[in-house]
């Protein structure tokens, strides 16, 4: 299942959660799917957050709804401890904080591409479908999804396990 998206207010209204269109996670700035990024987490990919990064809180009952950092409504804090993410003017909701450690980063398209690095040769359409093209050991290899962030996602997940092999 896919999460809801959405943004923990804004930066001109600092409202209480808004959501956004389903098609949303299909148009430029989309997120991967959670199971993808649990993935990545798995194999080693780190979160440092930062502005405009979207997140779920990683946790069952709580994992639907997709929150975006901001200056404004969801700020980082660094501590000796760990990173936490603030929770600002939020009257609807009993949740002032929650450890990066307990949040599942959702990383956009643009990203993904960024950690792949010279690895990424192209991004093309074929039919209702994107492809990734990425040299990995040395072989180009392609990733067919519907959304191009899962494109990409899958691309980085080879990535990083030819990496560690």
């Amino acid at each position: 299942m896919r999460p809801r998206v959405g943004v923990l207010g804004d930066a001109s209204t600092a409202c209480p959660l808004q959501r956004l269109s389903p098609a949303f996670r299909g148009s430029v700035g989309a997120v991967i799917a959670s199971a993808l990024a649990r993935s990545l987490r798995a194999t080693g990919l780190r979160w440092h957050p930062t502005t405009g990064d979207r997140f779920v809180i990683d946790k069952p009952g709580v994992d639907d709804d997709v929150y975006t950092v901001s200056e404004m409504t969801v700020e980082r804090h660094d501590y000796p401890s760990g990173t936490v993410l603030g929770f600002n003017g939020t009257t609807e909701w009993a949740l002032d904080s929650v450890e990066a450690s307990e949040s599942l980063w959702l990383p956009r398209e643009d990203q993904l591409r960024e950690q792949l690095g010279p690895a990424f040769v192209s991004l093309a359409a074929s039919g209702s479908s994107f492809v990734v093209t990425a040299t990995i050991s040395g072989v180009p290899q392609t990733f067919s999804e519907p959304v191009a962030a899962d494109a990409y996602g899958q691309a980085l997940l080879a990535y990083i396990g030819a990496a560690l092999a």
